[in-house]
């Protein structure tokens, strides 16, 4: 695993950097998760299109540090991201953010420009007001989740997300989930219209019908839908889900090797 010490965020920040074709995929989780624990079976799929992958664990989740001074947003989560990018000296790369990620990747697209090929996001936040979960993290106040909701949270998960929950600092998921309750602006759903990019929009079929899906395909966006598969469907169905990353990116790939 990779080392970089983000000046911006005051920590490490840790990444895998897998072999392969091309520019660089790069993945950006979300809330409570890491890349290195969600994208792993998906990235050795064999319908994943082989590309070189650069798997980001963010500042406060997974093996990345987790500083108290940090303020875990999305828009500094972005910079972070474009600063990692700078350090590798990567001219052109692709973009795949989750959830919190999504938001964050639109972010990132912007600042980095024409430097994207090409961008995904899947089940993204495009509106501030928040999901189920940072709705209910961010109701509390930051002293009392940390020092009981996060425990509280933990105790009552089940599902795959508990494993990389526990390794993300409470203060970190807190403060994203204020993050993603407050918003910014323009908003990302704003933001992910004017990008230049090819760009597309993935849905887990059990998370339709959902108005963010309905607002993206009006403004002629495409939506990519992975079958049997709601909100987590890196876990649900990874075989799916890298077959539309294969579909999605491969022509960014073609265009960037026939590029002078």
């Amino acid at each position: 695993m990779n080392s970089y010490f983000s000046l911006f965020a005051g920590a490490n920040v840790r990444w895998f950097d897998f072999p392969g074709y091309g520019d660089p995929l790069v993945f950006i989780h979300g809330l409570g998760c890491a890349s290195s624990y969600d994208y792993l079976r998906v990235v050795t799929d064999p319908a994943f299109p082989g590309q070189r992958v650069l798997l980001i664990d963010l500042p406060g989740f997974g093996y990345s540090g987790k500083p108290d001074s940090f303020g875990y947003g999305t828009s500094e989560q972005a910079r972070v991201v474009v600063e990692l990018l700078d350090s590798l000296q990567l001219t052109r790369c692709s973009l795949f953010g989750h959830s919190m990620g999504g938001s964050i990747a639109i972010e990132t697209a912007e600042l980095l420009g024409h430097r994207v090929q090409a961008l995904l996001v899947s089940e993204p936040n495009l509106y501030a007001g928040g999901g189920m979960y940072s709705r209910a993290i961010a109701a509390q106040s930051e002293a009392g989740f940390i020092a009981q909701g996060f425990a509280d949270l933990l105790a009552a998960e089940t599902s795959p997300w508990a494993g990389c929950l526990q390794n993300s600092a409470p203060r970190a998921v807190w403060r994203g989930a204020r993050s993603l309750v407050d918003g910014v602006s323009p908003s990302w759903f704003a933001r992910f219209q004017q990008l230049s990019c090819r760009k597309a929009l993935i849905y887990g079929e059990l998370s339709l019908p959902a108005q963010e899906a309905d607002d993206v395909a009006a403004a002629g966006i495409p939506l990519l839908v992975v079958p049997d598969a709601g909100h987590s469907m890196a876990w649900e169905n990874p075989v799916a889900l890298a077959d539309c990353m294969a579909q999605f990116f491969a022509p960014a790939q073609a265009n960037a090797s026939i590029s002078p």
